[in-house]
């Protein structure tokens, strides 16, 4: 299993400036930090830090595919993801109340960055993710559909009525 040090940021050595780095996040990745929502996936992230003083603006811009199952048919599905996040950090007391700027212990000066990264990719997951139309497996679909027609009660083309709401139907309303 990868290490994640790749992901750890030392800000101390870090030039005033402008630094760019990229990532590759790939199954290894998504296995070393033990991510509970995403397994596998194939992502691009490019991590630009700004550096004023002791302040770091950190832009997060991630894009790939991540592999989830489908809502419907339970197949694995390929999900595009694209992410654009920020992060502000400093370097200083580790004390610090502030819950916009995350504070990094000055003596030891490293940021480690995974979870941050994988939680932009989590939460840029579609609530709701199903295969296009025609794409979902062809068995499950007819296992569902015999399972929703047994559960309608449609075998005689009426819909059957529980019987506490039938009465309802002879309540005449008058304004």
């Amino acid at each position: 299993m990868p290490s994640l040090e790749k992901f750890k940021i030392d800000l101390k050595s870090l030039p005033e400036g402008e630094t760019v780095m990229e990532r590759d996040l790939g199954d290894d990745f998504f296995a070393s930090i033990d991510a509970p929502d995403v397994r596998s996936g194939q992502l691009h992230s490019t991590l630009t830090i700004h550096r004023r003083d002791n302040f770091f603006e950190l832009l997060v811009d991630t894009a790939g595919t991540v592999t989830v199952p489908c809502d419907v048919c339970l197949d694995d599905m390929d999900q595009p993801i694209e992410t654009h996040d920020r992060l502000t950090a400093q370097l200083g007391d580790t004390g610090s109340e502030d819950d916009d700027v995350v504070t990094v212990s000055e003596e030891e000066g490293i940021l480690d960055v995974a979870w941050f990264v994988y939680e932009s990719i989590a939460l840029s997951i579609p609530l709701r993710h199903v295969h296009a139309p025609g794409k979902c497996n062809p068995a499950m679909m007819n296992v569902l559909k015999e399972h929703s027609a047994a559960r309608s009660g449609d075998e005689d083309g009426e819909k059957a009525v529980d019987s506490r709401w039938a009465a309802l139907k002879d309540l005449k309303i008058t304004n």
